[in-house]
């Protein structure tokens, strides 16, 4: 079990990732845990192609990039405030 309900599953050095903290930044996210699939051979697979992605750990609901902070707030609910 993750140590925070939300985790986004990224990889070093992406372009993509850091816009997607940067989204996060702006909705005032709250706490996520950052996970890099680079070299976990299962998640690679789960989510090479689709990183960034933002994880609900408590619902199993995914937020595949591209993103912005309504979506990313919608997916926190009431958690985000």
């Amino acid at each position: 079990m993750p140590l925070t309900r939300f985790i986004l599953f990224q990889r070093d050095d992406c372009h993509l990732c850091d816009l997607a903290l940067e989204v996060l930044a702006q909705a005032r996210f709250p706490d996520f845990e950052s996970v890099f699939i680079d070299e976990d051979e299962v998640l690679e697979t789960a989510y090479g192609m689709r990183v960034p992605v933002l994880r609900d750990a408590a619902t199993g609901r995914e937020l595949d990039w591209p993103f912005d902070a309504a979506r990313a707030t919608a997916l926190a609910g009431d958690t985000s405030r």
